[in-house]
């Protein structure tokens, strides 16, 4: 994908998924299917920031896969890459816990991502 095309993006995470993706331990980022994120792909950015902060952290889009549910995601990308300190039933709860029922019926994105360091 060329850079004329790539798109960046703004998210807000919560400070203990933020720490996990700025020391490059997250490599997957768990959204709900929302219809503003439908165009993210390979090759586009995200600057994640800590909301009220000034905290951010730049990542490269590697890929995006729609699943059908959380359940799915963590099946098909494994726990250990959504959060690595956290069991499946541990963040199926957290994540569900961030969106309810009808949020997590639009499906689900796993965003693999890389980290980006300040010279790229």
């Amino acid at each position: 994908m060329s850079n004329a095309t790539a798109r960046r993006h703004e998210l807000n995470l919560y400070r203990r998924y933020f720490d996990l993706v700025a020391a490059g331990c997250k490599t997957i980022e768990v959204r709900v299917r929302y219809p503003r994120l439908a165009g993210m792909t390979a090759g586009d950015t995200i600057r994640f920031r800590i909301k009220g902060t000034n905290e951010t952290c730049d990542v490269r889009v590697l890929r995006v896969t729609e699943y059908a549910d959380f359940e799915a995601l963590l099946d098909g990308e494994g726990p250990a890459n959504v959060n690595p300190t956290a069991s499946r039933e541990e963040q199926l709860t957290n994540i569900r816990g961030i969106y309810p029922p009808e949020k997590e019926a639009l499906g689900a994105l796993a965003i693999e991502v890389e980290l980006l360091r300040a010279s790229e």
